[in-house]
C-alpha cells in the first residue's frame, strides 16, 4: 500500500460538459469525489494525500470560474473540517497563500490549527501552487538561513524549507481525465515516483477506480536506481 498518494484532479469541467451542465457543476461534483477519497485512504491505511485543487496557472482561466473555485473552497473549509477532525485528519494547505481573499486566508489558518493534533490522515491541499515557484522559495529561504554556505548547499538543505518539508515523497502519483503529463505539480517531490495515468474524468474517480490505481501501483518493481537482482539478494549477501 503506497503511504503517500498526490493527486491531479483534472476533467471537472469536461465532466459538466459531456453532460450539458455548467464547468461549476463539475466542480461541485469533484468536491464530492475528495470526500470519497478521504474515506478511500482512511480505509486503506493511506497515510498521506495531498491534491492540487488550484495551480498558479488557474488564475488564467475565466473570472467567473475563478471566483466560482474559490466559493467553493471556502464552503469546503466551512461545512468540512469538522468532519475531517472528527475523522482523525490532518488538513494543511500549501502554496502562496497571499492572493487569496483574508477570510478564505483565515479560515485556512483555523483548519489547520483545529485539526494540528490528528494523525491517522495527513491531507495536504495544493492552492496557488506551482512546483517551480515551490523550488524558487525553498532555495531563496534557505540562501537567507545559510548564508555562510553559499556554494555548498545539498539536497539535505533545501528539503526542510520545500513546501511538503513535513511529509515523505509520494509513493504514487495519479492523474485524472486523460492528460499525462505533472503539469508543475511537486516537481522535486516526484522525481522517484510511480506515476499512473487514467482516462478517466475526476467526478467518476470512485473507489473502484482507485483501486485500478493502487493495484497498478502494487504491481512495479521501485528500484531508486538499483537493479533487480540487488533488491532481491539477502541482507548480508
Amino acid at each position: 500500500m503506497p503511504r503517500h498518494v498526490a493527486v491531479i484532479m483534472d476533467g471537472n469541467g469536461r465532466w459538466a460538459k459531456k453532460r450539458l451542465l455548467p464547468r461549476v457543476a463539475g466542480h461541485v461534483k469533484g468536491v464530492e469525489l475528495v470526500r470519497e477519497m478521504v474515506r478511500a485512504c482512511l480505509e486503506r491505511g493511506v497515510g498521506y494525500l495531498t491534491l492540487f485543487a488550484f495551480s498558479s496557472e488557474n488564475w488564467r482561466r475565466p473570472q467567473d470560474e475563478v471566483t466560482l473555485l474559490m466559493q467553493l473552497f471556502v464552503k469546503a473549509l466551512e461545512q468540512e473540517v469538522e468532519k475531517l477532525d472528527r475523522n482523525g485528519v490532518r488538513l494543511r494547505v500549501i502554496g502562496d497563500l497571499s492572493r487569496f481573499d483574508p477570510h478564505l486566508q483565515e479560515l485556512i489558518r483555523r483548519a489547520e490549527d483545529k485539526t494540528a493534533g490528528n494523525n491517522r490522515l495527513q491531507l495536504t491541499i495544493a492552492a496557488n501552487y506551482g512546483g517551480r515557484w515551490d523550488i524558487m522559495q525553498a532555495a531563496n529561504r534557505m540562501a537567507q538561513a545559510h548564508p555562510e554556505r553559499l556554494g555548498s548547499w545539498s539536497e539535505a538543505d533545501l528539503e526542510p524549507f520545500l513546501s511538503m518539508h513535513f511529509a515523505p515523497e509520494p509513493d504514487l502519483f495519479i492523474r485524472t481525465g486523460g492528460e499525462e503529463r505533472i503539469s508543475n505539480f511537486l516537481l522535486w517531490q516526484l522525481a522517484y515516483t510511480e506515476l499512473y495515468f487514467t482516462p478517466t474524468l475526476w467526478p467518476d474517480f470512485d473507489t473502484a477506480e482507485f483501486g485500478k490505481a493502487i493495484a497498478s501501483f502494487q504491481q512495479r518493481e521501485r528500484r531508486f536506481g538499483r537493479t533487480s537482482e540487488q533488491l532481491t539478494e539477502p541482507p548480508n549477501a
